[in-house]
């Protein structure tokens, strides 16, 4: 059995037990002692410690595996020289320089001049494309959002989405009677471009160290700052300066449920929030709440006295609420009165407009006192629920 396996059986065997002693200990309404909820609690954090350290090895695991795969792919057939070679900020030159840039405060006019079909419009340079996807990736890991919803990219301007806003119906008519037209009415959206920044600041010594990998920490600090600005934005933005958000009040997901209190979750109400959405978004749908939200959900059962949450017991195997996979964000609401804690739906109804050319400017001089350089990093991009009816939304009452 691999270690993966094994702490997956060590979990499953623990809540089990959870399970168990929550039957035993709880009363008809849920509630124990405060003795029984510490043990309780416990068991709750060991499960959770086991799904830290099955994600710990699964990375390893996947790590190990890319590590070991083959550089390159055979040749199967002869090789061409490419006789125009890759352009603009795909180019080796542009990449080579690019780099020369960032580690060198006196980097020759040179350098600059061949950086110049990158400059943006704020004195910065655009990144070279190949260190852009490693952004992106690196955003993607941050951001679980980004995998979730519709990512499209655009190169300048608005992007414009035709929305259907009300569809066309069929009518039943007497023979050779007048058929009534009908026909689908259609919205417009417009998805525009939002900057996001941040300043990184790198001393002077690990600029000039070779062995400093400044590529690698530019960009796990850029994911870790603007992937959780993002996150935040895609859930609860306003519009104003950045995208909308899956909970904004008029163009976020619709309330599929209304809880009865304002402060605890039942069982039948999580039921009723996954059948408030259409079962066409259902397919694909999933959960996505606060991690303290979690904690509340684990003590739920159906009417059959079973679990609502279940873990996964195999690789590669999510734990589920209902049958259905979920995510969690610190960004999302925890429980309280008029709190939205709970989404549920089709993530990909979510879209998200990257532009092109995340943008990186040297500043040599704001930080030179403390023996620093400092970088602002930016991009621009928006974000809006497009398909209002592919997510729902399960809302706390309103006092207490």
């Amino acid at each position: 059995m691999s270690k993966t396996a094994e702490l997956r059986q060590k979990r499953g065997d623990l809540w089990d037990k959870a399970k168990a002693f929550l039957n035993e200990h709880a009363d008809e309404n849920g509630m124990m002692n405060a003795e029984d909820t510490a043990t309780y609690e416990r068991m709750e954090k060991d499960i959770d410690s086991f799904g830290a350290a099955i994600d710990r090895e699964e990375r390893a695991e996947r790590l190990e595996r890319e590590l070991n795969a083959p550089i390159s792919n055979a040749l199967t057939s002869r090789p061409e020289k490419n006789i125009l070679g890759k352009q603009g900020r795909a180019s080796d030159e542009y990449r080579n320089n690019f780099w020369r840039m960032v580690r060198d405060r006196s980097a020759h006019y040179s350098v600059y001049n061949a950086l110049q079909v990158g400059t943006d419009s704020e004195g910065g340079f655009l990144v070279p494309d190949e260190y852009e996807r490693t952004l992106i990736q690196a955003l993607e890991e941050e951001n679980k959002l980004r995998t979730l919803c519709k990512v499209i990219r655009t190169s300048s301007g608005d992007r414009k989405i035709p929305l259907v806003a009300s569809h066309g119906t069929a009518s039943w008519v007497d023979e050779e009677g007048l058929i009534p037209e009908s026909d689908d009415s259609f919205g417009m959206i417009s998805l525009g471009a939002h900057k996001v920044a941040s300043i990184i600041k790198v001393s002077d010594e690990l600029l000039q160290d070779s062995v400093f990998d400044v590529e690698s920490y530019i960009a796990a600090e850029f994911a870790r700052r603007v992937g959780d600005a993002e996150e935040a934005a895609f859930i609860n933005g306003d519009g104003a300066g950045k995208p909308i958000g899956m909970l904004h009040d008029t163009n976020g997901a619709a309330t599929g449920v209304t809880a009865a209190s304002a402060t605890a979750l039942a069982a039948d109400e999580l039921i009723d929030l996954v059948y408030s959405l259409k079962a066409p978004y259902r397919k694909r749908a999933i959960f996505l709440f606060n991690d303290q939200t979690i904690k509340a959900l684990r003590k739920l059962k159906d009417g059959n006295g079973q679990f609502l949450w279940q873990p996964g017991l195999q690789a590669g195997q999510p734990n589920t609420l209902l049958g259905y996979n979920y995510e969690t964000s610190t960004h999302m609401p925890v429980i309280g009165a008029g709190a939205k804690p709970i989404l549920f739906g089709d993530f990909s109804s979510y879209w998200i407009a990257d532009r092109d050319g995340r943008s990186i400017k040297r500043l040599n001089e704001l930080y030179a006192s403390t023996g620093q350089i400092g970088f602002r990093v930016t991009q621009r991009l928006d974000g809006r629920l497009v398909q209002q009816e592919g997510m729902k939304c399960l809302a706390m009452k309103a006092g207490s």
